[in-house]
């Protein structure tokens, strides 16, 4: 039994296998909780306004569709200032980069309104919290906005921003259209920081970015828009979406296609309505008269075609004026520069006729006439009180007419030729130095061919008179230049060259005969200007050769200078040496004289120089008529006085109280101690003075009294008391007969003896 194998012995282990087990459990359970722990979300709170739609351990945290974060805890905030309720969030550290200041919260749930219905994807998968990120420091508390924010700045496409003066329909996300097609909506909107406005701000998709240019028009495309007038109703919609949620449309007027693209940093106006659109220009004008308008409704035209609306009318406090806003086609922008004009048109009726008869019908309107296009670009205007003249680029020819006075003459008078209307009057001022009347004319294109150099204006407005003792005799154009007054115009030669000038000027006469006139300017120096005029004749023997047409004072106020022209006898007259005088009523003891005058009125007589060489156009006027120059045949003689007397030139020589000459003229003697006489006896009575003859003056009367014989009275005649005379004797016996320029003595009376003699002497057949 021996032989059996010796057992060995070895020590006895500690290890089991057991302990596999619970070693990989524990490594697990590790692994688990350093996962869990690595994993763990970020703690943030987020105050609410209301939990109503938040379930702790259910509502999750989303951004861009994927899930962040969950409430993990709901609960009442219980600092003093109540805010809400405090929702706790268990976020994803994923996110933990962009947990900022800036970032911001905020609960999506379903929601139905006019502009549509959003959210709808809550109604599976429940309420939910939806984050944007934003920037600043890191941050783990937060206030939840009310609502969705504005979609981002940041988001690819076009931001702009829309100045309204109200919102009307308009609502957060509300459509905005192109051609009847969606292409952005409205991103939000807020009173401007002036609050006389509203800022909507608004997205137009990436794809459609391009349609906005520099000049595109927005209008408020909500409801509906009525406009019913005389003409009709019309309904005008964008869309049934606008209708019921509102919108917003946009495009580009035809006229600017070529619009470059937009700023946009720069904002757009948003219009109230397309039409407003389509006139969308605003401009200001400032009225006198303002009588008959209506904001909304009254039309601003230009040439029957409407350019724009009076949107806006305001009194202002004077009460004497109104400011108002015009809404101007954009076709017109170019032309609203600095010389446009506006004017307010409504029916008138006067002596020119009727003008704004249209307004009985449409009412009161805006006129207006575009400035030149290129011109500086202006939106403020004052109107004018009247229709402008025509713009001297309209059809037709302009001419400017000076005037002394206006008369009758008012803007819309006939312009005649031959009594047939060929223009108007367009408009009159006074020249630069307010001494004429300068006239703004139109001729119609088809005339234009009838003024030229040759032509003359004159004024027919109303009735000319002129009177004289031949008779009266009365003038008139036509009716219509009696009641409105107007001007006629003759040409002497219509082949004759017109003038090159852009604007020929002419001078407007008093009337036709002023105008047929043709002669030579000169001047005349009076001391007095009474009872002259322009007007006044001038006259040679009766008959007139000239007219004055013009009468100022003289620069040191010491005399009148006369203007005048002379058509007849011109360069006889126009001579040095010619005389001139003015011509008026006499009345004295010798008689009266220029009596015409009186009725006539005053004129200037000239005497005209005998000399044959020279031009002068410059005269002194003579402050009487000249001495009369005697060229009749005769004995002429001199008599020598002590004085003159009352002798004048014209005084009459007697013999035996029959007058057989006349004193043509005196003058002092070589020493001045004597009145030189001169006298002319008429041819027939020439043999009746004689070498032994006696002259005396019979001027007056005398006087002889005596203690006994009493009072006599003497006189020649009573043409000799009043205006003076010379009388003269011959005695009988035979003496030489009187030589032509001998002189005689002048007594101051006659001898008693001188009146005996009686000699016999033939006289001449």
């Amino acid at each position: 039994m021996n032989d059996l194998p010796t057992a060995r012995t070895r020590p006895a282990s500690n290890w089991s296998a057991i302990w596999v087990l619970p070693i990989i459990a524990l490594l697990i359970g590790g692994w688990l909780g350093w996962r869990a722990y690595s994993e763990a979300g970020i703690e943030v709170q987020v105050v609410f306004a209301s939990g109503e739609g938040i379930e702790a351990g259910k509502t999750e945290v989303v951004y861009k569709g994927m899930s962040v974060g969950r409430v993990t805890a709901l609960g009442l905030d219980q600092s003093e200032a109540q805010r809400g309720v405090i929702a706790t969030l268990a976020m994803s550290k994923d996110v933990e980069y962009q947990l900022r200041s800036g970032t911001r919260f905020w609960l999506v749930k379903p929601s139905v309104s006019l502009a549509g219905i959003t959210g709808l994807e809550t109604l599976v998968s429940g309420n939910y919290i939806a984050v944007s990120p934003g920037d600043g420091e890191p941050a783990y508390e937060f206030k939840a906005l009310p609502q969705a924010p504005p979609l981002s700045d940041s988001q690819p496409g076009l931001h702009l921003v829309l100045k309204a003066e109200r919102l009307g329909s308009l609502n957060k996300d509300s459509p905005i259209f192109y051609k009847q097609i969606q292409v952005g909506r409205v991103k939000s909107f807020a009173l401007n920081d002036d609050q006389t406005s509203v800022d909507v701000k608004v997205f137009i998709e990436p794809a459609y970015a391009d349609l906005v240019r520099k000049h595109t028009r927005f209008w408020n495309a909500s409801g509906i828009s009525i406009d019913a007038n005389f003409s009709g109703v019309k309904v005008r919609s964008e869309s049934l979406t606008s209708i019921v949620a509102g919108g917003i449309a946009f495009a580009t007027p035809e006229h600017r296609k070529d619009s470059p693209p937009t700023d946009p940093s720069k904002p757009f106006r948003l219009y109230e309505d397309f039409d407003a659109a389509q006139a969308g220009i605003k401009a200001v004008v400032k009225l006198t008269d303002f009588e008959g308008l209506q904001a909304g409704r009254t039309p601003v035209m230009y040439k029957g075609i409407q350019a724009g609306t009076l949107k806006n009318l305001k009194v202002d406090a004077d009460l004497k004026s109104a400011t108002a806003e015009l809404a101007m086609d954009p076709l017109a922008e170019d032309y609203l520069v600095e010389d446009s004009q506006f004017w307010v048109v409504k029916p008138s009726i006067s002596l020119a006729g009727i003008t704004g008869l249209e307004a009985l019908v449409k009412g009161n309107y805006i006129a207006m006439r575009p400035g030149k296009l290129g011109g500086t670009p202006r939106r403020e205007f004052v109107a004018r009180t009247k229709a402008p003249p025509l713009d001297l680029g309209a059809e037709g020819l302009h001419l400017v007419l000076f005037s002394d006075t206006l008369g009758s003459v008012d803007v819309g008078s006939p312009i005649l030729y031959r009594q047939m209307k060929v223009g108007t009057v367009q408009s009159y001022q006074l020249s630069r130095d307010n001494k004429q009347v300068v006239l703004g004319v139109h001729i119609e294109p088809e005339y234009a061919g009838l003024v030229n150099r040759t032509t003359r204006f004159w004024n027919v407005s109303g009735i000319t008179l002129k009177g004289g003792l031949s008779g009266i005799e009365v003038k008139s154009e036509s009716l219509q230049t009696l009641m409105a007054g107007g001007i006629a115009f003759e040409t002497d030669d219509l082949k004759a060259p017109a003038d090159k000038k852009r604007v020929q000027r002419f001078g407007l006469y008093t009337d036709r005969d002023a105008a047929m006139q043709h002669g030579d300017a000169l001047s005349i120096r009076v001391e007095r200007g009474d009872g002259l005029s322009p007007g006044t004749e001038i006259r040679f023997k009766g008959l007139q050769i000239g007219t004055i047409d013009g009468v100022e004072l003289t620069a040191d106020l010491q005399a009148v200078m006369l203007h005048g022209r002379l058509t007849t006898a011109a360069q006889q007259v126009l001579r040095p040496g010619s005389r001139f005088w003015v011509v008026k009523p006499e009345v004295s003891l010798a008689g009266a004289q220029n009596l015409d005058t009186l009725i006539s009125g005053q004129y200037i007589e000239v005497l005209p120089s005998e000399q044959q060489q020279g031009r002068q156009t410059e005269f002194f006027a003579l402050k009487s008529a000249p001495k009369p120059v005697v060229d009749e045949p005769g004995l002429r003689l001199v008599l020598s006085a002590a004085r003159l007397g009352s002798l004048k030139a014209g005084a009459p020589v007697t013999y035996r109280e029959i007058q057989v000459g006349q004193v043509t003229g005196y003058e002092l003697g070589a020493t001045a101690d004597r009145v030189l006489i001169q006298v002319l006896i008429e041819p027939r009575y020439a043999g009746l003075v004689r070498t032994g003859s006696r002259f005396w003056n019979s001027s007056g009367f005398g006087i002889d009294v005596g203690l006994f014989k009493g009072l006599t009275v003497r006189t020649e005649s009573l043409d000799t008391l009043i205006a003076g005379g010379v009388a003269f004797a011959t005695p009988e016996t035979d003496s030489n007969t009187a030589r032509a320029g001998q002189t005689f003595a002048l007594f101051d009376e006659a001898q008693p003896e001188w009146l005996e003699w009686a000699p016999k002497i033939a006289l001449p057949k």
